[in-house]
């Protein structure tokens, strides 16, 4: 098994610590706070983390 490569957002400031890092993985895109790598992960199916961009997409 593959470790999934975390992405964090490109306006993610160095020294904030409030953001959240995303890896998409087969059937997957998780998701993570970037202050706790080791903590608990959402994994959401495709179409699930593409239902939760368009809602934030409008927020």
């Amino acid at each position: 098994m593959t470790r999934p490569i975390w992405f964090k957002s490109s306006h993610s400031s160095g020294s904030g610590g409030e953001c959240v890092e995303v890896a998409a993985c087969p059937g997957t895109v998780r998701v993570r706070d970037s202050k706790d790598a080791a903590g608990p992960v959402l994994s959401l199916s495709l179409k699930g983390w593409a239902a939760f961009v368009m809602f934030a997409a409008r927020y």
